[in-house]
């Protein structure tokens, strides 16, 4: 792609999430969801590959529904209340649509059918891009309605998308689909806790963001896009796939680590909200997110293959390990001691 067009493109993206995430009215919202989706469109179709065509209209038709739903629960909104402020969203058929809206445009259970698909036809890039960036400005109009919703609504989808994430991501090979019902069931525990807690959601958010973050942009330094690929990784950069490991079972949510830190929260939480069965209920789904995290972990670090494969061995490169992975790995592993301070800070 032209370099120029690229960041055309980048631009348009940092402006959509600007405009979304710090206007007021239903309006200049959907404005910035538009220019989000228009923008990322030709980042996900340059490839020129069929599947790439294909995750580009499935994207574009799945984001198109949710932009119109938004506009229609708005408008209702103001029709009965004469209020376009979207802190002042109070009609319950607008709640309940909005609801929908966000559910489809974030990928949760039910509305999570596209994302995979989607995630499976871009580059590991865009494929973060869609995982983090273009999550955030859904996940802001989500936290400032959240007084608004409903609570049994949206603890449903929740634990219908952990469960989702975690059935689904079982018996796959491609490692972006497994990334994607990843990225389901962990939107499954920021939407369980929105309505309780907002600024738990922005902080799951936020370390979700980083150990994705992570793990994507390794998966791209060492090339892989299939679990046989990432069998014989280990001879190209040990030191790699070992922080891939680690920053994997982070993403698990495993104690000493930094994903623990999130769920941690989310469970006390809930458990003060007498919400003790929907803490179980969830704790126990994300064992099923732990088993595909642990798979992939152990391909990654196995150095022997246990059986023949079709690729070739890698030859260890001296290439040295890029700044921003080494600082995303460290945040991903090392933050949970600092729990207290963020908790005095929420």
């Amino acid at each position: 792609m032209n370099p120029q067009a690229k960041l055309v493109f980048t631009i348009s993206l940092l402006l959509g999430t600007t405009i979304t995430i710090s206007s007021n009215h239903w309006i200049t919202a959907w404005a910035g969801l538009e220019i989000n989706t228009l923008a990322v469109l030709p980042l996900i179709s340059k490839s020129h590959h069929p599947r790439a065509i294909e995750a580009a209209t499935k994207y574009f038709l799945t984001q198109a529904a949710a932009s119109t739903l938004i506009l229609f629960s708005s408008m209702t909104n103001a029709w009965c209340t004469g209020q376009w402020d979207i802190t002042q969203l109070t009609h319950p058929t607008s709640c309940l649509i909005l609801t929908s809206a966000i559910s489809m445009k974030l990928g949760l259970a039910p509305f999570h059918f596209w994302f995979p698909e989607v995630l499976q036809g871009t580059s590991l890039i865009t494929g973060l891009l869609l995982s983090t960036t273009m999550k955030f400005p859904p996940i802001t109009l989500l936290y400032m309605t959240s007084s608004s919703l409903n609570p049994t609504l949206l603890t449903t989808l929740a634990i219908l998308s952990v469960a989702v994430g975690g059935w689904m991501g079982l018996n796959q090979t491609q490692i972006r689909k497994i990334m994607a019902f990843s990225s389901i069931s962990h939107l499954g525990w920021m939407a369980i806790i929105i309505s309780y807690n907002p600024k738990l959601t922005l902080l799951n958010f936020y370390l979700y963001t980083m150990m994705t973050a992570a793990v994507f942009l390794t998966l791209n330094s060492i090339k892989a896009l299939k679990l046989p690929t990432l069998l014989t990784s280990w001879a190209k950069s040990p030191a790699l796939n070992t922080a891939l490991l680690l920053t994997l079972l982070s993403l698990a949510g495993l104690p000493p680590l930094t994903g623990f830190l999130p769920k941690w929260f989310i469970i006390q939480e809930l458990t003060k909200q007498d919400m003790a069965l929907a803490a179980t209920t969830i704790s126990l789904l994300s064992l099923l997110s732990l088993f595909f995290y642990l798979r992939l972990a152990y391909c990654a670090t196995i150095t022997l293959p246990p059986h023949a494969t079709n690729h070739m061995k890698q030859w260890r490169t001296n290439k040295p390990v890029n700044f921003s992975i080494a600082m995303l790995t460290t945040l991903s592993l090392t933050l949970l001691p600092m729990s207290p301070m963020i908790l005095t800070i929420i």
